[in-house]
């Protein structure tokens, strides 16, 4: 039976080639817009490589301080990290990465063929980063704890760096290059991940010791600094023990200093997921108010194409009430007609939807650099020599084939069941009428 549905919908296809294609088209671009936006935060969300334990990741980035008359926001200090930032029970990891303003900016690489120094991304961490992202080694290994202690200038540095450098991954360990007419070691080389993942991404890793100023303290508040934390747990239970832990420590903190200053640090660490809607950790966040602003864009995405749809489908049924009156008087029930158009209806919509899928592909991959920004309140453009590419396993996604199958329904729904139920509803006397 739906053998026979879609061959009368692929018939009646051909028959009318303006109305098919103007139906294509427009589910086509009503999917594809919506596809967009889905494939946008399907890269941010989803556990893709080489942040592929996002599920069980949360990050503790800032935090407040207050002494009454002064009020600071920073990353904590190296203090705060031996104090009782890095001796928190409830995770399996805990990574501290070092950054501060200006250390891409400032940095560079003197290739050893004169070719021209250039920046790379650069991060600052410890060995336990390389058991929270799962990086696939091509050559050598992550620095040791030993390394980290003892500040030797070695680094892991990216695939594509190494060819750059050395025109070759194989051989890459133990070869030295210069960052900043400093000497570093390569000890391992990564399968490189992209800058669409910026959690991880980084073309060279460094330990957080070489950083001249990482033990520095700031006064009045001894625990600024600048190390933000990454937590790898084993699951949501555990999850709720460490908030749960973080805040006792913040409470005991508050009460140790009391009358020196006091603080915040919100509702972190935070999950991976909440971060990708928060765009810092003291914005005010509401999960409904989310559900809202996506539920309306949807809305607009899907309802007002449907609208078209309708009208144009609406149209064709009254072109076709000869023959569904014909097919009345032999027998043929409503809900058989029904379904048959609902069928004819659906063929046309999987067709735009697979148009609508190949048009988000291709916008996805040309417009990689600022696409994925589109919907941030604070867009930062890509530096120059990140690699943003959008692996296989962004685009070609389970996920994003189920989202892009329930929309087609969706939509064939919304546009094709109201007119062709109105439509037959008609008595057989007047569809063939129509035929006059």
């Amino acid at each position: 039976m739906l053998k026979q549905y879609f061959k009368q919908a692929w018939a009646l296809l051909r028959q009318n080639p303006l109305f098919s294609t103007l139906y294509i088209t427009g589910t086509g671009l009503a999917i594809g817009m919506t596809m967009i936006v889905a494939m946008i935060y399907y890269v941010k969300l989803a556990p893709v490589y080489p942040e592929e334990n996002r599920g069980r990741t949360l990050y503790l980035e800032s935090a407040q301080f207050n002494n009454g008359g002064q009020t600071w926001q920073s990353a904590l200090s190296y203090t705060a990290l031996q104090d009782w930032a890095l001796h928190l029970e409830n995770a399996e990891v805990i990574s501290a990465q070092y950054s501060s303003w200006g250390l891409n900016e400032n940095s560079y690489i003197q290739p050893a063929d004169r070719s021209g120094d250039f920046h790379p991304i650069i991060k600052m961490v410890d060995p336990a980063f390389f058991r929270i992202y799962t990086f696939r080694f091509l050559e050598g290994n992550p620095f040791t704890e030993a390394d980290l202690q003892s500040g030797i200038r070695t680094a892991v540095i990216s695939d594509d760096l190494a060819r750059r450098l050395f025109g070759t991954v194989e051989g890459a360990v133990g070869q030295s290059f210069s960052l900043s007419y400093v000497h570093y070691r390569v000890c391992g080389v990564v399968q490189g991940g992209s800058y669409l993942t910026p959690r991880s991404y980084a073309q060279v890793y460094l330990p957080y010791t070489l950083a001249p100023d990482y033990r520095r303290v700031r006064d009045p508040f001894h625990y600024i600094g600048s190390f933000q934390l990454t937590f790898l747990v084993k699951d949501d239970a555990q999850a709720r023990a460490l908030k749960a832990e973080v805040k006792d420590v913040t409470r005991r903190l508050n009460l140790e200093h009391e009358g020196q200053w006091k603080m915040e640090l919100w509702e972190q660490p935070r999950t991976h997921a909440l971060s990708a809607f928060q765009d810092y950790p003291a914005q005010d966040f509401s999960f409904w108010a989310k559900v809202r602003y996506f539920g309306l864009m949807l809305l607009v995405l899907l309802l007002v194409p449907a609208l078209n749809l309708m009208g144009m489908i609406s149209s064709r049924m009254e072109s076709r009430l000869a023959e569904m009156g014909v097919r009345k008087s032999f027998g043929a029930g409503r809900g058989k007609l029904l379904g048959q158009v609902m069928w004819e209806n659906l063929l046309l919509t999987l067709l735009g939807g697979l148009l609508g899928l190949i048009v988000a592909w291709l916008f996805i991959y040309v417009g990689r650099e600022w696409v994925f920004t589109l919907l941030d309140d604070y867009p930062d453009a890509v530096p120059q020599g990140a690699n943003a590419y959008v692996s296989g396993e962004m685009l070609f996604a389970p996920a994003v084939f189920a989202c892009a199958l329930l929309l087609c329904v969706v939509l064939n729904l919304l546009s094709a069941l109201a007119p062709a139920w109105l439509s037959l509803r008609k008595p057989i006397v007047n569809s063939l009428y129509e035929r006059r």
